[in-house]
């Protein structure tokens, strides 16, 4: 009796696998993009998605920069890929963006942000498997601005007793 039950489970998961791998990707149209704004401190990125004309595998440019040229880092090439490849829609899209301000983190985030929004709008049934994975929070953490009379936001000149 338990062989079988684990079979049945086996073939379940087997199956939804299979429907998985069988969700049809929306097109956009030639011609036509769907934009997501995303923001992370400072930085501001617009992102664009455009249906993939060939078989080309993750066609993403960042400021008329190939996104391996403009993030050499490892960890920030997996945030900027990351919405893409939780969908399996590496060759499906091409994506354009354009990031102003802030590091290079905060704009590998707020392109990660940007690029989970646009999919969102093109396929509303992406929205809670971005939701679970974080990519649809925006994180609001700002820099606090310098006062008057201090060194920095908060810190205060140094004290001598004589």
């Amino acid at each position: 009796m338990e062989v079988k039950t684990e079979e049945l489970l086996k073939e379940d998961i087997a199956e939804a696998k299979e429907e998985i791998s069988k969700v049809e990707f929306p097109e956009i149209g030639k011609g036509r993009y769907v934009e997501g704004l995303g923001r992370r401190k400072r930085a501001v990125a617009r992102v664009r998605i455009w249906d993939q004309e060939g078989s080309q595998e993750f066609n993403i440019v960042v400021n008329n920069k190939n996104y391996l040229d403009y993030f050499r880092n490892i960890e920030l090439l997996k945030i900027v890929e990351a919405p893409l490849k939780k969908i399996k829609a590496q060759k499906v899209y091409r994506v354009t963006c354009q990031v102003k301000g802030g590091g290079i983190r905060g704009q590998a985030e707020a392109i990660r942000l940007g690029l989970s929004r646009a999919l969102v709008m093109l396929n509303e049934e992406w929205k809670p498997i971005f939701k679970q994975a974080g990519f649809l929070t925006r994180d609001p953490r700002e820099v606090e601005r310098k006062k008057y009379g201090k060194r920095k936001a908060r810190k205060e000149e140094q004290w001598q007793k004589r």
